[in-house]
């Protein structure tokens, strides 16, 4: 798969995207297929391929399809049907996505890849809050049908034991600090419950207030917010934040569109900003640091979160 063009997004503020969309149909009361539509960004995809010869695991989780080896790297294999609870009994799912992410390759599943879009972050709209699905961060409204974009994040992250999760607080209670952090202000951007209340909760246990965003708009509008009542009351901006971490693929606007947004407003500049994404490659963590960013993160650094944290805002 070509992902040129996303490199281009990923290393500039133009707030689009690239999206791979895919089917994973279910079928209904009378056995009719139902067409469900989905999306992952490109810059997660490394290739798409038909379902390879593979092996089974023995007393595996359900949705764990089973393993393969693909160019001398053994991968997971995982049924996204089942994941997301679908009646897809006699569908053939024969197409793999192979996803790289946090490190981390794994193939997902599907029934048919469609085609790639290319779209602004301002038309992907957060997921209703009456619909009680946590898997889904964004929702891309087509003419004739709707595009839900996965939190793949979550999906691996509840379906493999990851001891950075899940011992990630535990390591941050141990370590104290020579200054006292319930005197500093930190804005955390998230699009994912998931990811979102894993650092805020290590933040506010380390002693941090936290104030969290669900997409970068949502964040740009606090941060002006909080610097009109600056400029207003002719106080320091450091009064009111004193650091920012931001995921990049949000809706209505991605965590570079809002680096660059805060570097040209004066009264932002000297702000520190940490991203924290799974697309953090050593190439995108040299773009991102030229276009402002202090420090880059991603899933398999959380254990030095509050570290990190303690470098920038002291």
């Amino acid at each position: 798969m070509e992902t040129k063009n996303n490199n281009i997004l990923l290393e500039s503020d133009t707030n689009e995207l690239e999206v791979v969309e895919f089917r994973v149909d279910e079928l209904d009361a009378a056995g009719k297929v139902i067409p469900c539509y989905f999306g992952v960004n490109v810059a997660k995809v490394r290739e798409i391929i038909r379902l390879p010869n593979m092996r089974k695991i023995i007393n595996p989780n359900p949705a764990i399809y089973g393993m393969t080896k693909l160019r001398d790297k053994v991968i997971t294999l995982i049924d996204l049907a089942t994941v997301l609870n679908k009646n897809a009994d006699g569908l053939v799912a024969d197409r793999v996505i192979v996803l790289e992410f946090n490190r981390i390759i794994v193939g997902i599943l599907v029934h048919s890849v469609s085609r790639i879009y290319r779209i602004s972050w301002g038309c992907v709209e957060p997921p209703v809050k009456t619909i009680n699905d946590s898997k889904v961060t964004g929702v891309v409204k087509m003419d004739d049908r709707i595009i839900l974009i996965l939190d793949f994040e979550k999906i691996i992250g509840e379906l493999c034991s990851n001891d950075v999760m899940e011992h990630m607080s535990q390591g941050q209670l141990e370590m104290r600090s020579t200054f006292d952090r319930g005197q500093k202000n930190i804005l955390v951007a998230d699009d994912s419950a998931f990811i979102r209340h894993t650092i805020c909760g290590s933040l506010r246990q380390a002693g941090y207030n936290v104030e969290e965003a669900e997409n970068g708009e949502e964040a740009w509008n606090i941060l002006t917010n909080k610097l009109n009542r600056c400029r207003t009351a002719q106080t320091s901006f450091k009064s009111e934040l004193d650091l920012i971490i931001t995921d990049v693929e949000m809706p209505k606007m991605d965590g570079l569109h809002l680096t660059s947004l805060i570097r040209k407003e004066d009264g932002l500049k000297e702000l520190p900003i940490v991203i924290f994404s799974s697309l953090a490659t050593e190439d995108n963590k040299n773009k991102w640091k030229t276009l402002g960013a202090n420090d880059i993160l991603t899933k398999p650094d959380l254990p030095d979160l509050v570290s990190r944290a303690d470098n920038l805002v002291q």
